[in-house]
């Protein structure tokens, strides 16, 4: 089987919950590789950038009509989601660390588990 067949069968078979679980492990990855590698300021860019779209999403997805999550959970999402746009400035420009950023993922990569687990 090629891994493109694969990879369609897994977003078939993938609830939302498990792709944002997927998603949220892949781009923290990422941003700890890079604070590994000793990269900081604009060197964290793409990893950052990654990590800004996915939450610029969430938020959108949130403010959407219709989304059918709590009200105080979709208020949560968008207000870290702006959070995490502003602190992502200050990582940047060199001001802060990208430890925060991570912190605030694996916070949320550890409550999609736990939820994923419940399904199951």
């Amino acid at each position: 089987m090629s891994l493109d067949a694969y990879r369609r069968v897994r977003t078939i078979a993938e609830t939302p919950r498990a792709q944002e679980y997927r998603l949220m492990s892949q781009i923290t990855g990422e941003m700890i590789h890079a604070r590994d590698a000793g990269l900081n300021g604009a060197a964290l860019v793409p990893s950052l950038h990654r990590n800004r779209q996915a939450w610029s999403t969430f938020s959108s997805l949130c403010a959407a009509p219709g989304n059918k999550l709590p009200t105080e959970l979709r208020a949560s999402i968008i207000s870290i989601a702006l959070w995490v746009d502003r602190y992502t400035s200050e990582v940047v420009a060199g001001r802060d660390s990208i430890e925060d950023l991570i912190s605030v993922n694996r916070a949320i990569i550890d409550g999609l588990a736990n939820e994923n687990l419940q399904a199951a």
